[in-house]
């Protein structure tokens, strides 16, 4: 899908904010015990083609892959994916269904090396660093600096109703140098099976004389001597 056109007021003004400590606050409180269990909620972890993610500018090729982790694993910083020539990364990834998608579970880490902003596309396929530039997102944020943990973001789920795969831009990092880490990358959301395109049938349109004789058009060509 080409999403160079899909700009209209409303995303003009879609820069948010997520919430520090993994999870949406929405003006109440939540236990730790809780805390634990929102990234697991209709977690999409095993929906992710991760074989057939990517990621621009990543400085060891493949290690996008090792940012799709299971929950429990989510403070995890061992494996990651850093930035190679500068701060910024580009990352594409397909589900294996239609997904509707309720938020993005994303960290980098406290450092200043984490992203600062995030530029959300859904069905977008044809993004590089040559366009992504001048594309309008979906949807964008403003990331939490120095989160210990993954911060959960909720996207808003009429521009997210029917996603076959999202591309993230990550235009810079907190320190604005050389170097973006991203540690954990998920998904919530509810997810349906593809189905099979379903079989069309052409049927003729102009009926052809030969198929369809009648009596009369069985006399037609023939002559009768008396």
């Amino acid at each position: 899908m080409n999403c160079h056109d899909e700009a209209n007021e409303d995303d003009y003004h879609s820069h948010e904010h997520g919430h520090g400590h993994g999870h949406s606050h929405d003006g109440h409180d939540h236990s730790h015990d809780e805390e634990a269990d929102t990234g697991q909620a209709d977690s999409l972890f095993d929906k992710v083609l991760v074989d057939q993610a990517w990621c621009l500018n990543e400085s060891e090729p493949e290690s996008i892959k090792l940012v799709f982790k299971p929950w429990h694993q989510r403070l995890d910083t061992t494996q990651l994916v850093s930035s190679d020539s500068d701060a910024e990364l580009l990352v594409y990834v397909p589900f294996n269904g239609m997904v509707k998608l309720k938020s993005i579970f994303l960290w980098g880490g406290v450092g200043d090396e984490a992203p600062q902003s995030v530029r959300v596309f859904a069905n977008c396929d044809d993004l590089d660093f040559d366009n992504v530039g001048d594309a309008q997102p979906t949807q964008e944020w403003t990331l939490a600096r120095g989160a210990r943990a993954p911060v959960e973001y909720p996207v808003r789920s009429a521009k997210f109703s029917s996603v076959r795969s999202l591309t993230l831009h990550l235009p810079r990092s907190f320190a604005d140098e050389e170097t973006m880490e991203l540690y954990f990358l998920s998904f919530r959301g509810e997810w349906l099976p593809l189905t099979a395109d379903p079989i069309i049938s052409i049927y003729e349109l102009t009926p052809n004389a030969a198929d369809h004789k009648t009596p009369a058009s069985e006399l037609a060509g023939h002559h009768t001597i008396s």
